[in-house]
């Protein structure tokens, strides 16, 4: 992982990474502006915005990949973070096992592996190749090996990408569980509208700038989200709001925010 020019220092209050008057230009195009974000310890930010709103150039920003003109960004001394990108291509030429793709390219037990293959419920395929796997199962074994380092900070870039949405709910509901169990913050990056919003802490609305923040319901009700989503998002959200209330008992537990936006 890059090391980011402001790693290690002062960070606002319990702040896992923060962002701070952020700009990134690609030559003479900013793309990103005065971006100011925060990640708190086990809560589950996810970053919504169109086609081309920079969702993907902030969170490699994030990661130290891409260079900020202005701004700094800050993450707290030894931060682990775990990474699932948006798609992974796999040469079918030359076969791999999941197995295998675990101990890429760091080695891992036989255990370890077990253990983060059980936990994104795909144990003992420790032997299936990587190339028969569906984009559900791919996405979970992607999961697994982000989870191995022990992640204080899950960061996913579109992680449904390619699903349909019954894929969606089930990896978003899995996003919380192993939220619960491992206690790991997640930033996640999506354009989905049907689940994602429900299956966050927070929301924030992107569009080359921050457009608006908060609670899902607040975001959902904000006049800048109507203007860049439409209206027509209300009833797949109200639908899954509904399903997700009366889930198979398991619990989920969701931190609260302060409940504002952005102009």
């Amino acid at each position: 992982m890059p090391e980011l020019p402001g790693a290690g220092m002062s960070l606002p209050g319990t702040a896992l990474i923060a962002a701070e008057h952020v700009c990134v230009r690609f030559g003479a195009d900013e793309v990103l502006h005065d971006i100011s974000l925060k990640v708190e310890p086990g809560e589950i930010v996810t970053i919504l915005g169109p086609n081309g709103s920079g969702k993907s150039t902030l969170l490699r920003a994030l990661l130290g990949i891409v260079p900020v003109a202005e701004g700094r960004l800050l993450r707290r001394a030894g931060l682990r973070i775990g990474y699932v990108p948006q798609r992974l291509t796999i040469d079918r030429t030359m076969p791999i096992t999941v197995r295998r793709f675990l101990s890429l390219p760091t080695r891992v037990t036989n255990r370890a592996a077990a253990d983060a293959l059980a936990r994104v419920g795909m144990a003992g395929q420790e032997a299936e190749q990587m190339t028969t796997l569906s984009g559900g199962q791919l996405q979970r074994v992607l999961l697994a090996r982000a989870l191995l380092g022990k992640p204080q900070l899950l960061m996913l870039d579109e992680p449904t990408s390619g699903l349909d949405q019954p894929g969606e709910a089930a990896f978003y509901r899995l996003i919380e569980e192993v939220r619960h169990q491992t206690g790991a913050a997640v930033l996640m990056i999506s354009h989905d509208l049907h689940v994602v919003m429900a299956a966050s802490d927070r929301v924030i609305c992107l569009n080359g700038h921050i457009c608006c923040e908060g609670t899902p319901r607040v975001v959902s009700t904000a006049p800048e989200y109507r203007a860049l989503f439409g209206l027509g998002t209300q009833g797949a959200l109200a639908l899954y709001r509904h399903e997700h209330d009366h889930d198979d008992g398991h619990p989920h537990h969701h931190r609260p925010q302060h409940e504002h936006d952005h102009a």
